[in-house]
């Protein structure tokens, strides 16, 4: 590509809208371009890397043997109101009546349409095994969408979908899928760790996220230091330890105006450590009270997971009045209503709570003390918590999710009607598999880990260009006709290449090439008359000089 007969151009300064490194970056270095809120056009160069990106998904997922399709965007709606998914997608699904006034959505995910398709042909056991995937558009109506392309509402996905006869067949559909990931991300070149997850609203019995590792994803990670444990924060659990000092006797203090854990303990001179604090919430119209250790955050996923509920509220006064608890004073020692009590809880001793009583709390409290209903892992985990399965210690880290991998079991095939028969010509469900990858995720993902003051470092399996071919004085015939020799080699050799040969000072052309990321730069300047140039890796801060033949060989002869 030659850059002066191009659609092509960079932006100097910040882009105000733009929250995230890559957002920005990508904006200014002319490879997507803001529509609306959560909305982006990609410009050629993005294209580009969109592209190879989606080449590499492609090529892995059919060695792996599966089989690509294509499914529609527009969806009648009462595909999904038959899995209930009308009602878990919510607000975030983008609603839309045809001219008969049939309601339609744009496709937030194609798990009932995959199942569908399944349906046209399984009748046998001898049909399955079988995988097919796809690379399309999703919609999903985010309310906040940010960070560029990481959260956005118009996103490219590649969702896979295996269809076996039972869990061991899942199983090794699981594993090849596994497999297959591995490749795409070491090929792309991602930074990136698997962790356990939460099945959430996608159901089944196993998934498992690779997270991209970068410090403005929005997904908590919990690592290790001496194992391979990582899960997401959703799951995490840390070993829980038993404090070994001799029980106290529950005594009521007066704590006048301290409402929070911190204010309490620091009136109390106590470490916060020592205390449990409240949380007042409704669980399908009931109060629920849940105790954690006061430094510790409530895991609201776990609580939902709990009960089996999509979604937990705090309590407002009117249910909170239906108990004889006391905001900011609640306590678990003799309360009238639903209790639960993390599963650290149980070790502590001597803790401080609250009394439920304006301007009181209990000191000394044990669980000896206390009447609760259910005991359950309700809090996560903290820097420097006990690892579960290793007793190393663990630390977080965050993440991008750029793909996951659910085994759905039977779900959607039970809701759908999706069977087969047998060896002994008995009815039975087919078993699924999910494997998604957010490609448009993915180019963010790498930006976010691969960039400096000066703009992208592309790996070269993705970047737009392999080498950047940068004249200086495009009114010098020499530097010219070296530049275009160059470049009409490398070209014919298959290399990719982007000659700037635009009428700009040579600074800006610089800047330009250090913006995009391009893997190498050839600069082509005085030292053309005597068949030398300047040869650059952009991870690298300095340059060399090269003769045209070496840096010919540099790429023809590897």
């Amino acid at each position: 590509m030659k850059l002066s007969k191009s659609y092509f151009f960079t932006l100097r300064e910040d882009v105000k809208d733009e929250d995230s490194r890559s957002g920005n970056l990508l904006v200014r270095s002319g490879m997507i371009k803001k529509v609306g809120s959560g909305i982006y056009m990609f410009l050629p160069l993005g294209l580009r890397v969109l592209d190879k990106i989606r080449y590499i998904v492609k090529d892995e997922m059919d060695k792996a043997g599966a089989q690509e399709l294509l499914m529609p965007s527009i969806i009648p709606r009462e595909v999904y109101d038959t899995c209930g998914r009308t009602e878990a997608f919510g607000k975030d699904m983008f609603n839309l009546n045809d001219r008969y006034e049939k309601p339609y959505v744009l496709g937030p995910t194609h798990e009932e349409l995959f199942t569908i398709a399944a349906k046209s042909m399984v009748q046998s056991y001898k049909d399955l095994h079988f995988t097919i995937y796809q690379q399309a558009d999703k919609f999903r109506d985010e309310a906040r969408p940010r960070y560029g392309l990481i959260r956005v509402r118009e996103f490219i996905m590649k969702d896979a979908y295996s269809f076996d006869k039972d869990e061991e067949g899942l199983d090794v559909s699981y594993n090849i899928m596994k497999e297959a990931y591995n490749n795409i991300y070491d090929r792309i070149g991602v930074d990136y760790r698997i962790v356990k997850a939460d099945t959430g609203a996608m159901g089944g019995t196993l998934s498992e996220e690779y997270q991209a590792v970068t410090d403005i994803g929005e997904d908590a990670l919990v690592l290790c230091d001496s194992c391979d444990y990582a899960v997401n924060m959703e799951v995490a659990e840390h070993k829980c330890i038993e404090e070994e000092e001799e029980l106290r006797e529950l005594e009521m203090v007066e704590t006048p105006h301290q409402k929070t854990i911190e204010e309490v303990c620091n009136y109390l001179k106590l470490d916060v450590k020592k205390s449990v604090k409240a949380l007042l919430m409704n669980v399908n119209g009931e109060l629920v009270i849940f105790f954690v250790r006061g430094d510790r955050e409530f895991n609201e996923s776990k609580a939902c997971k709990l009960f089996g509920v999509k979604e937990i509220n705090f309590a407002d006064d009117e249910l909170i009045s239906t108990s004889n608890a006391v905001p900011g004073f609640t306590g678990p020692v003799n309360l009238n209503c639903k209790v639960v009590i993390d599963k650290e809880v149980l070790g502590m001793k001597n803790f401080c709570c609250g009394a439920n009583k304006e301007g009181y709390h209990y000191i000394n409290a044990n669980v000896r003390d206390i009447k609760y209903d259910m005991v359950a892992d309700i809090s996560n985990v903290l820097e420097g918590d006990i690892c579960p399965c290793c007793g190393g210690k663990l630390y977080l880290k965050k993440g991008i999710e750029v793909g996951n991998l659910f085994k759905l079991g039977t779900k959607y095939a039970e809701k759908l009607g999706l069977t087969y028969l047998d060896e002994n010509n008995k009815e039975q469900v087919v078993t699924m598999g999910s494997y998604g990858i957010g490609v448009g995720r993915i180019m963010a993902a790498v930006v976010e880990q691969n960039n400096d003051e000066h703009g992208i470092i592309f790996p070269e399996e993705i970047a737009p260009y392999k080498v950047d071919i940068v004249i200086v004085n495009m009114k010098d015939e020499t530097q010219v006709e070296v530049a275009n020799k160059l470049y009409d080699e490398l070209t014919k050799a298959g290399v990719e290449v982007m000659l700037d040969d635009r009428d700009l000072r040579a600074g800006v052309k610089f800047k330009d090439a250090d913006l995009i990321g391009i893997p190498y730069r050839i600069v082509v300047g005085k030292g053309a008359v005597d068949g030398i140039v300047e040869f650059k890796k952009r991870r690298d801060s300095e340059s060399k000089d090269m003769s045209f033949e070496e840096v010919l060989s540099e790429f023809i002869d590897k």
